[in-house]
């Protein structure tokens, strides 16, 4: 799976070749030796050598002349998963003698991407046909329609029946249409923010069942060796802060926002300023800790992956302040051994994505949630003000994002690194949330133009759900024996079915009224 054939045909009579390979998402790395080709062919027979490549991303192939360990010929190509390539060396003769490699296409590769394509397709389908069930059900013609086919037995036995009853008919046009969901209906809780937090929780579930093995969709990655960081530490430590914090300083919303529905615009804000400074406090620790702590054998302020990143310069650096301060104070055998960087970037070093000092800037992100909703209830009922005020918060986060990363990838002061949990991740996912709470506030809380469904399910009980994703994942219908594990199509439809049936769990409970809550 996300492999193709590479043959390496040496044309160059008498010259060995070292052929180095790296990904081109791998950001100043080191090349690493691929596969050696002899060049002790004959005219007409080169020699041959077979390696597997990546097809995840582009890749960058060097060819060298291993006596003299000078540069042949360098390119750049984005293998196919399961294609088979043939990578031709040889002399152009045009005047000048000239060394040649070309890329040609022995087998075409498989479009891996197409299923995920379909399962969007289908779900695209699936909402657009329920949406227009829905419309119909709202047609009294329609709903008396169906009312009349399913009873029209029941129907039929009333009209020639000479007893039969009036109230008994009313109750069959009254009674069998459901009463519509109306945003007035729920007024103590916000519709918009089950369905965000139940978007969230389907798409975690996904990728946490495998994601149809699709790199893209991969988190980054006995009881002497027990992980002590992990999510739900975190997320422990993080709302355990958060509460307190509420708790120690909050103040309840002023007469004059309740009753006149008027605030002070910045109300929201000055009533948090204790919160606001100790958040703040954190976030400077956090910033001292990152720029200025003295790292053995690392420069100060590094946040690379170390490995062969940064041109192998710093081997056992990854994650810089954060790493060193997890293996200090944690030990190398309670973290993470399996870490995403160690797939790009061979580090050697453990490291916990959900470590100590990355843990800091999870209660900032909790904390600005915290905001989110006191904007709601600071400013109830107040459409305009509300819509401002997440557009304004997805403003200034996003422009911080800007500032921190200069708008790229790897060239910014603090770049966006989920790793890390730097700073301008959370400044950047927060912008986003701000931004999605913006559209679904007043599509679904306010006009009432979507309920949330299905989404709004697993909202009203996630903890029930991620326990259970996590508890039940070796079991079926979640999982089940493939013909072919490398397949990403089997691996996509088990994982997509898995996600549903937990959706389909979320919607009955909602029904049953059983909600699981800490």
């Amino acid at each position: 799976m996300d492999q193709a054939l590479l043959l390496i045909h040496n044309e160059l009579l008498g010259t060995d070749l070292s052929v180095y390979w790296n990904s081109e998402r791998c950001y100043h790395c080191l090349l690493q030796v691929l596969v050696n080709v002899s060049g002790n062919g004959k005219p007409g027979k080169p020699s041959i050598a077979a390696v597997a490549v990546s097809t995840q991303h582009g890749s960058i192939l060097q060819l060298n002349d291993t006596s003299e360990e000078k540069e042949v010929c360098r390119l750049e190509y984005k293998f196919g998963e399961f294609g088979n390539y043939s990578l031709l060396v040889k002399h152009v003769h045009n005047g000048v003698n000239e060394i040649a490699c070309d890329v040609v296409v022995n087998e075409n590769p498989v479009d891996s991407n197409l299923p995920v394509s379909i399962a969007f397709l289908v779900g695209v389908a699936v909402v657009v046909a329920v949406c227009f069930l829905r419309f119909l059900l709202s047609l009294d013609d329609f709903n008396n329609w169906i009312s009349k086919a399913i009873n029209s037995r029941e129907t039929d036995r009333l009209i020639n029946s000479e007893l039969g009853s009036p109230s008994r008919a009313g109750q069959l046009g009254d009674d069998t249409r459901p009463e519509a969901w109306r945003p007035s209906a729920v007024p103590l809780r916000l519709r918009c923010v089950d369905t965000f937090r139940g978007i969230a929780l389907i798409l975690m579930v996904f990728v946490n069942y495998g994601g149809g093995k699709y790199w893209y969709f991969k988190h980054s990655m006995s009881w002497d060796k027990v992980r002590i960081p992990g999510v739900l530490q975190r997320l422990g430590v993080t709302y355990f802060v958060v509460a307190v914090l509420e708790l120690l300083f909050a103040k309840p919303v002023p007469e004059s926002c309740t009753l006149e529905r008027r605030c002070f615009s910045l109300q929201d804000i000055i009533s948090s300023w204790p919160q606001w400074l100790f958040i703040l406090m954190l976030e400077s620790i956090w910033l001292a800790l990152t720029f200025f702590l003295p790292v053995p054998g690392c420069p100060t302020g590094y946040l690379g992956p170390g490995g062969i990143g940064d041109l192998g310069k710093y081997p056992n650096c990854t994650g810089g302040a954060a790493g060193y301060i997890d293996r200090l104070l944690l030990g190398d055998d309670h973290l993470y051994q399996h870490p995403s960087s160690n797939v790009l970037y061979h580090t050697k070093v453990a490291y916990d994505p959900e470590g100590i000092l990355g843990t800091i800037n999870s209660i900032v992100m909790a904390f600005l949630g915290v905001q989110a909703g006191k904007i709601l209830l600071y400013y109830k009922d107040q459409t305009k003000d509300i819509l401002i005020r997440f557009t304004a918060w997805c403003c200034f986060l996003g422009l911080i994002s800007v500032a921190f990363t200069k708008i790229s990838e790897n060239e910014g002061f603090i770049p966006v690194n989920k790793n890390l949990w730097s700073i301008s991740y959370v400044t950047t996912l927060s912008s986003f949330a701000f931004f999605i709470l913006f559209i679904l506030y007043p599509v679904v809380d306010v006009k009432g133009l979507w309920t949330g469904a299905p989404f709004f399910y697993p909202g009203m009980n996630s903890i029930l759900v991620y326990v259970g994703h996590e508890v039940f994942h070796n079991y079926f219908p979640f999982q089940w024996r493939l013909q072919d594990n490398q397949s990403h199509k089997e691996h996509l439809i088990q994982n997509v079915v898995a996600t549903a049936v937990w959706v389909l769990i979320a919607y009955i409970l909602y029904k049953k009224k059983i909600f699981w809550k800490i």
